[in-house]
């Protein structure tokens, strides 16, 4: 009896060993007929479905710092930083070199001389630009007692080629960095009524800018006069009676100088930038 246990065991375990040494070789066998696929989830898979990060470097003047934000924020800045990494999906740093009443001069000399403007440039993944108000200002500062509507021309071909350093020295270290420059607009009309022809020198000087940028590629003109200039109900103006006290007023200016944007119009500029964008997506790749 114990003869025959011994002999069935020792078959058994002979037939489990042939069956396991088959099943070794016909998986061998298999691995080396049928192709191995790529796993479903790669290294590469995973690190884009990392969140992205996008650098934005605003320069400028008074509308990049955000004069008249009551928020004192940055202006229309943090508002396209927000709307940005919305769009993208994306977590989007922003860093804010603008000062108010620089020129367009002193915009060139800043990203000259300071090496953090320069080291954010060069990192940078989009770049917004405001300038050509206080150029104009100075002008009408100037010429204030026979201001004419020539008196802009030399000073608007000079402004041209400033602009020109300052986007050569935007892409110095970033030649693709894309480039959102920013149109100025006409407030004037609430402190300098008697200015008529401000709107042909505003529009004549947006002209020049766009001039300039047609020279490059990824440089984007936004117009902004338009929606600034007429407020938010497309109005020039709006009057405002109190007593016999008359006045014009617009509800996308600033109330304290009725020059800068206020926070409306800070948030209408981050749209026009926005709609800018995603019009060029094909071209801004973060």
């Amino acid at each position: 009896m114990r003869l025959w246990f011994a002999m069935n065991n020792r078959r058994f375990l002979s037939d489990l060993l042939f069956f396991l040494v088959s099943l070794g070789f016909a998986f061998l066998l298999l691995n080396i007929l049928i192709p191995k696929s790529d796993s479903r989830l790669k290294k590469s898979d995973f690190l884009k479905s990392e969140q992205v990060a996008i650098n934005y470097v605003a320069i400028g003047d008074s509308l990049t710092e955000g004069v008249g934000d009551l928020t004192n924020q940055g202006g229309f800045v943090p508002l396209l930083a927000n709307d940005m990494g919305e769009f993208f999906r994306a977590k989007v740093s922003h860093q804010n070199y603008g000062v108010s009443g620089n020129t367009s001069q002193q915009i060139l000399d800043r990203m000259t001389k300071e090496k953090e403007i320069k080291t954010a440039l060069k990192e940078a993944d989009v770049m917004t630009l405001t300038v050509g108000g206080n150029d104009v200002m100075a002008v009408i500062r100037k010429h204030l007692a026979d201001l004419q509507v020539s008196s802009f021309k030399k000073p608007a071909r000079q402004y041209q080629e400033r602009l020109r350093q300052i986007l050569d020295l935007a892409r110095k270290d970033n030649k693709d960095l894309p480039i959102f420059v920013l149109g100025i607009y006409n407030p004037f009309y609430l402190n300098f009524p008697e200015l008529t022809d401000m709107q042909k020198v505003i529009d004549d000087w947006n002209d020049k800018t766009k001039e300039v940028l047609e020279e490059y590629d990824h440089v984007y003109f936004v117009p902004i006069n338009d929606l600034l200039y007429k407020g938010v109900n497309g109005q020039e103006g709006i009057v405002q009676s109190s007593g016999d006290q008359t006045t014009v007023v617009n509800d996308a200016l600033f109330t304290g100088d009725h020059f800068h944007p206020n926070n409306t119009g800070y948030q209408i500029m981050s749209d026009a930038v926005m709609e800018k964008i995603r019009k060029h997506e094909k071209d801004f790749n973060p």
